[in-house]
This record gives C-alpha cells, structure tokens and sequence, in this order.
C-alpha cells in the first residue's frame, strides 16, 4: 500500500455560498442531525486511520470561533479551482497523496476514502463516480428538443485524489475554471481512475438534500454499547484512588497499576462496546512497565481506539459497590474528571454508588466492586 497511517492530506473547499439550498448561511455551516454540514464532513476524515492533515478552505473573513477542531484553515479564491489552489499550497510538503473533497458532501464513508487511495497506486489521479442510469434528454425552451446516449457517462463525485506535487502543479499551470480538479488533471495529461462511489455520498444542492442527508444518518448509525466489571481488595494505605480521585480512607486498594477501580470497569466497557478484548489484553500484568501505572493511560488508549475506528462516546454510566469509604461528597468530582478524560461532556457522564447491603466481600469490607456501561455511536 503506498498509504500508511497519517500518510494523506485531505482539502476541504467550503468557500463557497451555496446560495440554492437557501438558508441565511451558506448550506454547509447549516445544521444537520445535531451538527453543521461541515463538522460531519471534517470528522469524517479526521477519523480515518490514513489521514494526517485537513485543511479547511473557507470564505474570507470567517471567524475563528465557527471553525471546526482540528483542522488548518485557509481563505478560498473567486473560483472553486483558486479555492483548491490555495487548499493545495497549504498543505505540508511531507504528504504524499492529498484528497480533494466538497465540504458540503458529508456522508462520505471510510470504504469510499479506502477505494480513491488504493487506487492511486496505479493511477495518477483516482476519484468516485456513479453511472447515468436515467435516459437523457436534451432541451430547449421547456420542451424535449432531444436525446442523449448514456453510455459511457457519470455523475462526478468527490473526494477525488492525487499524488500532491502531481495535482499541485497542475493547478498552478491551470488557467481558470473547471468543473472539478478531474477536469484540472486531465487538462495535465495525468490519468485518473474511476471508483465506485455511493448514492449516500450526495452533494447537499437544495433545501430537499438536507431531508435526505437526515435519513441517511437515521439509518446508518452503528451503536455499541459495551460493560465492563471489576473488583479490587483492599490494603494497606491511606487513601484509594476512585474515577482518578484520591479519596482520603484508612485502607489502600492493592492492584499490579493504581487499582482505580472505576477507571478499569470504564476502560473494559469501551473496549467491550469495540470488541477489542480487555485491559489486561492492552496492558499485561505480567509486564513490568505498568506496575503502579496511573490508570488514567488505560483509559486514554480505550478513548484514542474509540476514536481510531471511528466512533463518539456517547455517554458512560459507572456504578461503584462498596460499604466504604462514602462515595457521595466525591461523586461530581470523580465525573468531572472522568468528562475530562474521556472529553465528553459532563452531563453524558454518570457516577454512582450503592452498597450490597453487608453481603459478600464488598459488604465485608474487603474490598471495591465497580460495574459501568459505555454507549459508542459510528455516523
């Protein structure tokens, strides 16, 4: 593979109006199932495994505070091909293969950015397309004045991609205008192989795209949802470290890390919900280097391969069993901390405590017991 992780740069050109899907602002800083056009469209590659820059290309003047996370953001040009030429330029010269995609197409799937950079492996330029299968007329005046073979033809998709100094160049050398930067390449004498590209894949056009793209998302979103249990004794020590807080107890809890409880249970239910084994599996006991390790790595690395393969925490709930010590002065604490880690927002984040009324380890004061459930959501 000529991709390897963080080998692709992509551009995003939303410098434009977009003045047919109506609205007061452009359509892809509209809203769409709880979030902007562009923030689907940039998280979609930012959650690719290959990509390792997104520049944004955005009208100028566009305040920093509408930006999205995580992207470099340029000023576009009167045209959609100067846009993509100032994109281009922006991007750091170590990339190797840079994508070129519509901001305003944010249905766009990992499969799809998988197929257009495999293909560059033998190919100057690669880029998705659907075959015309309507019949084609041509016309005049309101009326049928003829008919067009569709044979051979297709609707244009993007992200379309290239080998970066390829595309670069070819844009520099370009004299202005062009339907998209296939037309550029081509103008160039690069070849450019065509993928299979998906009907989801719309480009959001007119007010009745925005219905479309919501069912879309509707009926795509993969949700997980992951548990995870743990138990640890108790030992010497003075205090115990609960959802990573330290809180003041005449005993420790023994364990190979810092036997935080809590964090162990939320780090299995994330890695439960992605099918991805255990923290044992991650981080072996057996190995020394994680002996007395602060269990907020674990969770972390849990939080990174969420996102890695895609996915959101949607919320976790954590219930802690024990007689003591008292949970309840340390539990909003101990869910601020735990929001911070996993960076989601507070209120997706719950921790709680009961007793087992005296029965068993817990309710002999033996020990901590701790269950907790992770919702993870794709699209």
């Amino acid at each position: 593979m000529i991709a390897n992780r963080s080998s692709v740069a992509v551009v995003v050109v939303a410098a434009g109006r977009g003045v047919r899907a109506g609205g007061d602002i452009a359509k892809q800083w509209q809203p769409l199932g709880g979030r902007r056009v562009i923030d689907w469209t940039c998280a979609a590659f930012a959650s690719h495994p290959t990509v390792g820059q997104i520049v944004l290309v955005v009208p100028e003047g566009t305040p920093q505070d509408v930006l999205p996370e995580g992207v470099h953001c340029v000023s576009g040009g009167d045209s959609r091909d100067a846009s993509v030429l100032s994109g281009l330029q922006a991007v750091d010269a170590t990339f190797d293969l840079v994508l070129i995609h519509d901001g305003a197409r944010p249905l766009v799937e990992h499969s799809l950015i998988d197929a257009v950079v495999a293909a560059l492996e033998t190919a100057d330029g690669a880029a998705p397309a659907l075959a015309v299968t309507d019949a084609l007329w041509r016309g005049a005046q309101g009326a049928v004045s003829g008919t067009q073979d569709r044979d051979g033809l297709y609707r244009a998709q993007t992200p379309q991609g290239f080998h970066r100094t390829q595309i670069l160049a070819a844009h520099r050398a370009h004299q202005g205008g062009a339907a998209d930067d296939v037309e550029i390449a081509r103008a160039a004498g690069l070849t450019v192989a065509i993928v299979d590209g998906a009907e989801r894949n719309l480009k959001i056009t007119t007010p009745e795209d925005f219905a479309r793209a919501e069912t879309y998302l509707e009926t795509t979103m993969d949700i997980r949802v992951g548990n995870g249990f743990d138990v640890h004794r108790f030992g010497a020590g003075d205090h115990v470290v609960l959802c990573g807080i330290e809180v003041p107890h005449n005993r420790g809890l023994q364990g190979h890390s810092d036997a935080d409880v809590g964090l162990h249970t939320i780090t299995d239910a994330i890695y439960g919900a992605l099918a991805q084994g255990d923290i044992g599996q991650h981080f072996p006991p057996s190995d020394p280097q994680w002996r007395g390790m602060a269990s907020h790595v674990f969770l972390e690395h849990a939080r990174d391969l969420a996102r890695d393969m895609g996915f959101s925490i949607s919320n976790v709930d954590c219930t802690l069993i024990c007689e003591e010590p008292k949970i309840g002065p340390h539990a909003l604490t101990m869910r601020r901390k735990v929001s911070e880690l996993l960076q989601i927002p507070l209120d997706r984040v719950s921790v709680k405590a009961t007793t087992s009324e005296q029965l068993g380890f817990t309710g002999r004061r033996e020990g901590i017991a701790c269950m907790a459930t992770a919702t993870l959501i794709k699209g």
